[in-house]
């Protein structure tokens, strides 16, 4: 809104609208007046003409547009002014005051995140910075806790899997298996888990591995202006998603892994569709190889940025593409295999390189390898249970695809509620009630995308956990993040963080 003027002269402003520049100045000498707040800035919206300093408006230097030579007008002698004031004619255009006190080695503090989107969703980075120089990184979480593990204290051992899938919502079957092997250890039914379970946990695991990287993949191409990148990762992540959701039902979040196996068997035509499903992809996974290795600008982007050896990685506890990146073979699949993948055929890729560059290699390598292994598991299904045989511990529920969706299967409703009151007895109290869990508590990890996941259950005898507690890898690795861009530019801190691949459900839980 424009001032009110002078009733004397039109071409005037009131001095109460001015103020007194010389109290203002000295009261903030950074002021950037505007309005009604006076002259304080040459550069501010009500200076008029922001080239000429003699535009500006004031009592001593106002001019009367219908009469040039009145004496309110610049010829008028003007009395003494303080040098160092704002308003001063002959002051330079700038925001910073001539006495301000300056010191080149002063630093500034910026806040990425946490609602960036090149932070991977709620981490905040407080960055330190000199120039364009990354000095200090301070990371800040916390901005997306859940309770999941409180939560299922208060659940049973079967309905903590529903809570626990969505932890690091990227790697769903691996958050389930990890804590389904943890329960059948306590339980002490490891070897009794049916060989077609544990294949199909294995089949699902993979699947769910390559998804992820592609993720990873997509979004970091896409952080650092790859868009193409970003299209094929999400183009072959949707062809993964239908399998899993023909499977189990469900995109992600599948719940589908139980104690003592899988809820229920794989559809007829899954190991059509999975066979598709990798005859695309194999020849699809050339195309980011293609498109990528050899390209100049990703390649400046990426190399040497982020960069971690060995001895960063294990001093932090560093697992996952990151630590094989940095050239140490580590694989919890080879070294603590579960679910019989030892007996599969895979290598662990590997690089020397320690940075962004070479975790984007090995994580394509891993995606072919992941390939075949489910290509290993198509050709070892064989007829059998799914579920573990002592029924004080299976799931009851048999379900089907009927008209009304997927469900308790017909036959199974006809047995409980038609010819039997011991079955129909026993189903509820296995469901609502659940199975009791011997006193102990243990430690098991699998090779999840990201690295080694983790999960602690302690167990007091009852139906519910007492404790669980996820070692979940995201976590872990954003410990390296500050070591990986300190020295480095602040366009580096996004590639960086990027090649991490951290999942902030998985870090907050």
């Amino acid at each position: 809104m424009a001032s009110p003027r002078d009733p004397a002269d039109p071409g005037r402003t009131p001095a109460s609208d001015i103020g007194d520049s010389t109290a203002s100045d000295a009261a903030n000498p950074h002021a950037a007046g505007t309005g009604a707040s006076g002259t304080g800035n040459p550069t501010a919206s009500g200076a008029g003409n922001r080239g000429d300093p003699t535009s500006r408006r004031g009592p001593e230097n106002s001019t009367n547009p219908k009469n040039p030579s009145d004496p309110k007008g610049p010829n008028k002698p003007t009395e003494p002014r303080d040098p160092h004031s704002h308003s001063h004619p002959h002051t330079p255009l700038t925001d910073w005051p001539e006495d301000a006190d300056y010191s080149p080695d002063e630093r500034i503090v910026v806040n990425l995140g946490p609602q960036h989107p090149s932070t991977h969703g709620v981490l905040r980075l407080i960055l330190e910075l000199d120039a364009e120089t990354v000095v200090e990184c301070r990371l800040g979480v916390g901005y997306l806790h859940t309770g999941i593990e409180k939560n299922c204290e208060y659940r049973t051992w079967t309905q903590g899997v529903t809570f626990v899938t969505r932890a690091d919502y990227l790697m769903p079957v691996f958050n389930e298996l990890v804590y389904c092997l943890g329960v059948e250890r306590l339980l002490g039914i490891t070897d009794d888990i049916p060989p077609r379970a544990n294949v199909i946990r294995v089949l699902l695991a993979e699947l769910n591995r390559i998804s992820s990287h592609l993720v990873a993949i997509a979004t970091g191409g896409m952080e650092i202006g790859a868009l193409t990148v970003m299209t094929f990762g999400f183009r072959e992540r949707e062809l993964i998603l239908d399998v899993l959701e023909r499977i189990t039902g469900l995109r992600m979040n599948h719940g589908f892994v139980r104690p003592g196996g899988v809820a229920q068997d794989l559809p007829d035509d899954a190991e059509t569709h999975v066979r598709e499903l990798v005859a695309t992809l194999t020849h699809r996974l050339r195309d980011y190889e293609q498109l990528l290795d050899e390209n100049t600008v990703f390649k400046r982007r990426t190399q040497g940025v982020g960069y971690l050896d060995v001895t960063g990685c294990l001093a932090l506890g560093v697992t996952g593409p990151i630590l094989r990146a940095a050239g140490l073979p580590h694989d919890l699949r080879k070294t603590q295999p579960c679910c019989g993948y030892e007996t599969y055929e895979f290598a662990v890729p590997t690089t020397d390189t320690c940075d962004a560059y070479g975790r984007y290699r090995v994580r394509v390598a891993e995606m072919k390898e992941s390939l075949r292994i489910v290509e290993q598991c198509l050709d070892r299904l064989e007829p059998g249970p799914v579920m573990v045989a002592d029924k004080r511990i299976a799931w009851p529920a048999q379900l089907a695809l009927g008209a009304d969706g997927l469900g308790n299967s017909a036959d199974y409703i006809k047995t409980i509620m038609g010819e039997s009151m011991e079955a129909l007895i026993h189903h509820f109290k296995l469901v609502t009630e659940g199975f009791r869990v011997p006193v102990g508590q243990v430690y098991t990890a699998v090779e999840s995308p990201r690295g080694e996941l983790g999960c602690h259950l302690v167990s007091d005898g009852g139906t519910r956990p007492y404790r669980v507690h996820l070692r979940d890898p995201s976590f872990t690795n954003l410990q390296a993040v500050p070591l990986m861009v300190e020295g480095g530019l602040v366009a580096d801190v996004i590639a960086s963080l990027a090649s991490t691949d951290p999942v902030l459900g998985g870090v907050d839980r």
